[in-house]
């Protein structure tokens, strides 16, 4: 009682300087800010900025698209979050903003609730065009634009609710069970989705957009069967940006140390695509899809749907799972690079505040994006002013430049999606190295991507965490073992088998169980135990009390006879001193055992009933069972089972 009390008056009391480290802690700016060197990081923050912000732009529309909203909500939500990670992020270096991924998962959920709530796919087209929604304009009605950002910014505040709970609660750790095979698997996965949901964009086909389970396989049906539909002009359209495109972004990874600033492609071609349409007149002459109006300005704030908080709680779980988990791994990646310190649960309240008071100004959930963080990183960021400095670019857009892609083309935006996937897609080739390595990780990888694809993204993600999570019990429940030898002239023990050698001592047999001993293993550890030893005691044991029988047995059997015929004692004594061989008892080659419990970290119950039991059965046939190297955890669980 009198220790609680001290923990809670420590922790309760209220000082100056209490409320100043609390707000230093919750704000990391106000610590970094006033010793911001403006000649030194200035110029890089900049730079780095401007560049991002650049990149930034048709990525911020095209995985609007990829989302289901308008492109406008896209370049909120790249604007509203840089502004807001800048105040509260113990990370440099991390860029946050849309991210395909998360992206995906958003547009999923909102078009579920698209059709639960009766909007047909017929109108898909209102996403792109006419984005003042017809609520905004007073007459009460929430078309299929307005009820998609309802949606969206209802999910984005359930995220964010959620990641500031993880990180309030301390609860960062939980981001070690998303292991780097699964969150790759899971990435390639979700972007092999991602590309099959922009194919009909690159062709200017109109098919509905499939959900649930096998919606992958169902998509590409729908493209092979309706392909006689093609756009002629957004397929030539879309391959001559990726002609274009893909080469110019390899010569920026390839050249990226001698080159100060990758070459801005996508904008470039963003650009150029949209005075082409505009001059060529493709929406009419053609028929190509294209954005529509977006609107400038910002739009006044709004609540998220109460209503909508109980379909959607499931669907944010895995979102803000995903987001707090790449943006903690980008994070302490670029710490641990340029040296310093990231604290993991402050970045999650980082990042779900950025998507907690964005889901309040029309914006959709975000994350740590990854192309965004390593460009920021390669051109010479500072600090996270580099933040603010995106912002700006982005607030240019919103100002005034942002009506001038009413003619850019859906399929253009389509291409800078899948682009920006050829990372997730490069991990096909690091599947051999990994399964040189590990191949354990490599099923890992497969599971998590092949469920990701073929199943839904979210049950890909479950099913991989509980896949991962069996591998582990699997490789602590049929563990290594193996019988210890002796190194010459050396107090030194090693494995028999790995080793030559090795000399064994006379009579005992020294066995090491390579994993705690735990509930799952116990039968595996008796069993391997009497397999390396060669010795099973219970059989021994079992052997012994025939032997033991039979010979009570045939002294009965001699007294009847000496009572009956006794001028046949001699031969009945001769028998009896001499039992057929397996009627002897049998030899044991060892009179002790030593296990070897250095390796194990923890013993439980049953693996402590396992022992005692072991210890038992070797007694009974006169081996004795010593253990050795029990680290103190191990030996207060003995001494006190």
């Amino acid at each position: 009682k009198d220790f609680i009390l001290k923990k809670a008056r420590e922790v309760c009391t209220c000082s100056h300087q209490t409320i100043i480290t609390f707000f230093c802690q919750l704000f990391p700016v106000l610590d970094w800010l006033p010793h911001y060197n403006i000649k030194t990081q200035l110029l890089g923050d900049v730079i780095s900025g401007l560049l991002v912000g650049i990149v930034a732009i048709p990525q911020s529309i095209s995985y609007s698209l990829l989302a289901n909203q308008d492109p406008i909500y896209g370049i909120y939500t790249n604007f509203f979050c840089n502004i807001i990670y800048v105040a509260m992020a113990t990370s440099r270096h991390n860029c946050v903003g849309s991210f395909g991924v998360l992206c995906l998962m958003i547009g999923q959920s909102v078009n579920r609730h698209l059709q639960l709530a009766g909007y047909s796919d017929d109108n898909t087209g209102s996403l792109l065009v006419g984005n003042s929604t017809s609520s905004s304009n007073g007459t009460g009605v929430c078309d299929r634009s307005c009820y998609a950002i309802t949606v969206a910014l209802s999910l984005s505040f359930l995220v964010g609710l959620y990641q500031i709970l993880l990180g309030v609660l301390q609860l960062g750790f939980v981001a070690v069970y998303l292991s780097e095979p699964l969150l790759s698997g899971f990435v390639t996965g979700s972007s092999l989705t991602i590309i099959t949901s922009q194919m009909k964009y690159l062709l200017g086909l109109k098919i509905p957009r499939h959900e649930g389970v096998g919606s992958f396989i169902l998509t590409w049906i729908d493209l092979f069967r309706y392909i006689q539909n093609t756009n002629i002009c957004d397929l030539v359209t879309s391959l001559v940006a990726l002609a274009v495109i893909v080469p110019v972004k390899e010569i920026n990874d390839r050249y990226k140390e001698k080159m100060k600033a990758p070459f801005p492609i996508e904008l470039l071609v963003v650009i150029v695509a949209t005075v082409v349409s505009y001059y060529f007149n493709f929406e009419k002459r053609y028929k190509s899809a294209v954005c529509g109006d977006i609107p400038t300005g910002f739009r006044k704030p709004t609540l998220p749907d109460i209503n909508l908080f109980s379909s959607l709680a499931v669907d944010a779980l895995p979102i803000a799972v995903i987001g707090f988990a790449m943006t903690v791994s980008l994070a302490e990646i670029f710490g641990k690079k340029h040296g310093y310190a990231v604290r993991a649960n402050q970045e999650m309240i980082a990042i779900g505040t950025c998507n907690l008071i964005p889901s309040f100004f029309y914006c959709f959930a975000s994350s740590a994006a990854l192309t965004k963080t390593l460009l920021k990183e390669s051109t010479g960021t500072q600090t996270q002013v580099s933040g603010l400095v995106t912002s700006l670019v982005l607030l240019l857009v919103l100002l005034w430049i942002a009506p001038l892609f009413y003619s850019l083309q859906t399929s253009i935006l389509g291409v800078v999606t899948i682009v920006n996937l050829r990372g997730g897609l490069r991990k096909f080739c690091d599947t051999r190295r990994m399964w040189q390595l590990s191949k354990l990780d490599t099923v890992v990888w497969w599971t998590t991507m092949l469920s990701s694809t073929l199943v839904t993204t979210e049950i890909g993600l479950l099913v991989g965490v509980c896949f991962a999570l069996l591998c582990i019990i699997f490789r602590t429940q049929r563990p290594r073992a193996t019988l210890l030898g002796k190194v010459s002239n050396t107090e030194i023990y090693e494995d028999q088998s790995t080793y030559k050698q090795l000399s064994s001592i006379a009579n005992i047999k020294i066995f090491r169980f390579e994993s705690s001993l735990y509930y799952a293993n116990k039968d595996y550890f008796k069993t391997v135990l009497y397999q390396k030893t060669g010795v099973n005691p219970v059989l021994l044991a079992a052997k012994h009390q025939r032997v033991e029988a039979q010979a009570n047995a045939n002294t009965g059997n001699t007294k009847s006879f000496f009572g009956s015929r006794f001028d046949c004692l001699k031969p009945a004594k001769r028998r009896a001193e001499k039992p057929p061989a397996d009627a002897c008892p049998p030899s044991i080659d060892m009179h002790t055992l030593i296990v070897d419990c250095g390796v194990m970290q923890f013993i439980d119950t049953v693996g402590l009933s396992a022992l005692k039991e072991a210890h038992h059965d070797y007694k009974e046939i006169g081996v004795q069972v010593l253990l050795a190297n029990c680290n103190p955890s191990i030996r207060h669980r003995l001494q006190e089972g």
